[in-house]
């Protein structure tokens, strides 16, 4: 099953070479160009490049410790931003600054670390493959890209590129969406830049351009290019080091030509001649890389046109009821969390007590489902109820889910064990304090719950904080004391679960 696969994504690649070629557009066809693009880059990277806390490291002369600290950082540097990185880097990288501490790491102090900072499988491969290094191969980082995307799990293509070229100089060009953006205006790749086709034309082109001397400089002027002059939204093109090489800045000032032209011919009453430079457009019918024809170019986009992304699938909407269970523990409150499975969404992180609902669940249906699983699945029991308030909805977007929080939470009385769960196959709980809370490892979503909860807690101790006339805070205090008297009634259906421990039954 394999060769056959290799077969045909050689034969994509052959294809979409050989259209590019033909096309003549999509290639940097003159000689000169390639040196011209090198130097000009590399000399703009020199002056400008970001400080950054991993290109520090790159200074240290141990190849294999350049190759963890550029692993650290390009796996998260995935989908995330760079200033959202540099603390988390930083932190990482003082608990474990080499691959053999992070080896020793328990997953879950490796998901404490890496809590909010989202896509929770990438810190789960690093200290997987930090493991197989220390004890399949000696300590030793793979040294290729070829090795690397092997040997070491979570690392693709991209990454395997960047840690080769970065930390062990190898010759091998790489292609994240910074590097697409850039190539699809230097060459004017108008297809979808996420289709097979244009994915082996932009890894030809990168490995075609990148500089035998310095390709880790290279390539991360590249990505700096596109992270800070050649942007998705309002490019610096008047900053830019290879403007003069690219295809799509040309394209614009053909544009203003073309309208400088016909202004001057309206005023003075000439007759329109045609413009001397040839619109890029025009050269080429039937071009498979080219803007589409049933998407032309968009003069008031500019150089935007460029890349064309496929559109994206709208996320689906998903709903949870989640329960912020607490209880008084002498001088400090204690909240119950959950762990979720091994595997999936969030795999391994915290969270309040959740139950996934069916999208038009009523509000008896979802209360029934939180007790029940209170109840059944972690097996927990407590004193009596003291009050229980739907706190709201908690939204949050994940990159394919759009996930809305029906949070209520539960003040209970503690009976000396804070709530015991009295089944053994129940998923791991733990009773912790709020500054335990904050170290634990929860992911971004559970923290907008907790946030709501707190907020919900101070509106209820402090109703007139925020009104500014009397009146808004009586009706508030009208509002809350009708919601107290709804939820005495209807705690009866928690009860129901729940054995009161102690607790007198008044005659």
């Amino acid at each position: 099953m394999v060769k056959p696969r290799r077969k045909a994504s050689q034969a994509a690649k052959k294809t979409a070479e050989k259209e590019a070629v033909t096309c003549g557009l999509h290639q940097l066809s003159d000689d000169d160009d390639i040196p011209t693009l090198r130097s000009n880059l590399l000399s703009w990277y020199d002056v400008n490049k970001r400080d950054l806390p991993w290109r520090r490291q790159l200074k240290n002369t141990d190849e294999n410790q350049r190759a963890y600290a550029v692993w650290v950082s390009e796996m998260m540097l995935q989908q995330t931003q760079v200033a959202t990185v540099i603390d988390y880097y930083n932190r990482w990288m003082e608990k474990w600054p080499t691959v053999q501490k992070l080896a020793t790491a328990s997953l879950e102090e490796v998901n404490e670390m890496w809590s909010g900072l989202g896509y929770y499988s990438r810190g789960r491969r690093l200290h997987e493959g930090a493991q197989k290094v220390v004890k399949e191969l000696d300590g030793q980082m793979p040294s290729t890209a070829t090795s690397l995307l092997k040997e070491l799990p979570g690392v693709g293509r991209y990454t395997a590129g960047a840690i080769a070229s970065i930390s062990y100089s190898q010759v091998t060009g790489v292609v994240d969406g910074n590097v697409i953006r850039v190539l699809s205006r230097l060459r004017v790749i108008g297809a979808e830049s996420t289709s097979p086709q244009v994915t082996e034309v932009m890894w030809s082109l990168a490995d075609r351009l990148v500089d035998s001397e310095r390709p880790g400089d290279f390539n991360q002027a590249m990505m700096e290019l596109g992270a800070t002059v050649c942007t998705p939204k309002n490019p610096s093109c008047g900053e830019c080091p290879v403007r003069g090489l690219c295809r799509a800045y040309q394209q614009v000032e053909n544009e203003k030509k073309k309208s400088a032209n016909k202004l001057e011919n309206m005023l003075t009453k000439k007759v329109e001649t045609p413009c001397s430079v040839q619109d890029i457009e025009d050269v080429v019918k039937g071009c498979s890389f080219c803007l589409p024809k049933e998407e032309p170019w968009d003069s008031s986009l500019g150089v935007m046109n460029y890349p064309r992304k496929a559109k994206k699938k709208p996320p689906r909407e998903e709903k949870t009821a989640v329960a912020v269970v607490s209880c008084a523990a002498g001088s400090e409150t204690k909240f119950l969390i959950v762990q979720r499975p091994e595997t999936g969404l969030l795999a391994g992180l915290w969270e309040f007590p959740s139950v996934q609902l069916d999208r038009d669940s009523q509000s008896e249906t979802r209360k029934s489902l939180i007790d029940s699983y209170l109840k059944e699945t972690i097996g927990l029991t407590f004193g009596d109820v003291e009050r229980r308030i739907h706190v709201g909805e908690v939204v949050h977007i994940f990159s394919h889910i759009h996930q809305t929080y029906m949070v209520e939470t539960f003040d209970v009385e503690c009976d000396g064990q804070d709530g015991r769960m009295g089944k053994q196959e129940a998923p791991p709980c733990r009773w912790v304090t709020r500054s335990e809370l904050q170290g634990a490892a929860l992911s971004t979503a559970m923290r907008k719950v907790f946030k709501a909860y707190e907020a919900s807690k101070s509106r209820s101790q402090h109703p007139a904080i925020g009104n500014s006339t009397g009146a808004k805070a009586s009706n508030k205090r009208k509002r809350k004391s009708s919601s107290d008297n709804g939820d005495k009634k209807k705690q009866m259906a928690l009860d129901s679960f729940f054995k009161p421990r102690g607790v007198k039954t008044k005659a």
